[in-house]
């Protein structure tokens, strides 16, 4: 548990600091079909749901504006991450990297594969959106509430610091709940 709440620092830290801003638009869209406190997905096909216990959606209210930080695993060591700066409530944010002078929204997907015999030795793949200035997907605030965070996404994403592979990511929802800061 140590291993993951450290990764999930490290996750958050990192994103935080490669995001400038976001954009989005008034449709929010559909509020998808995750059960309330997860976050469901396909990860090129294959079917994902996060637990309640490590998945919230936190609102920071800062100088610059609004941030959201999206943070979602299972007990599998797979996680997903998003962060927005600039955000402000339902909408449509795009992780487009064709205008990096506007600022980039992120998307994270990662794969934890823990060593018990050595957790030392425990390692992490990385798959990040967008990549390669392209536009990626998006992300789809349909609902906000005092206490939840509501809607869908959807993305590809490349592991940029190891085999360059890319992973799609479809039918993602979300019904978080929510942190103010």
């Amino acid at each position: 548990m140590r291993n993951l709440k450290q990764f999930m620092l490290l996750l958050m830290t990192v994103s935080l600091f490669t995001i400038t801003s976001c954009s989005s638009d008034d449709d929010g869209g559909g509020p998808g079909a995750a059960p309330s406190g997860v976050l469901t997905a396909k990860i090129d096909g294959a079917s994902y749901q996060s637990m309640e216990i490590s998945s919230s959606a936190t609102i920071a209210n800062t100088a610059a504006g609004q941030s959201l930080v999206i943070i979602a695993t299972n007990s599998d060591g797979y996680a997903f991450s998003f962060t927005f700066f600039g955000y402000d409530g339902v909408g449509t944010y795009d992780f487009d990297g064709s205008t990096p002078a506007a600022g980039v929204n992120v998307a994270s997907y990662s794969e934890t594969e823990v060593n018990l015999s050595n957790p030392q030795n425990s390692t992490t793949e990385l798959w990040q959106a967008p990549y390669e200035n392209t536009m990626a997907g998006s992300l789809s605030v349909s609902e906000e509430t005092d206490s939840k965070l509501i809607g869908t996404f959807e993305f590809t994403c490349k592991n940029v610091g190891g085999d360059q592979s890319v992973k799609t990511i479809t039918d993602g929802s979300f019904n978080l709940n929510k942190q103010v800061q």
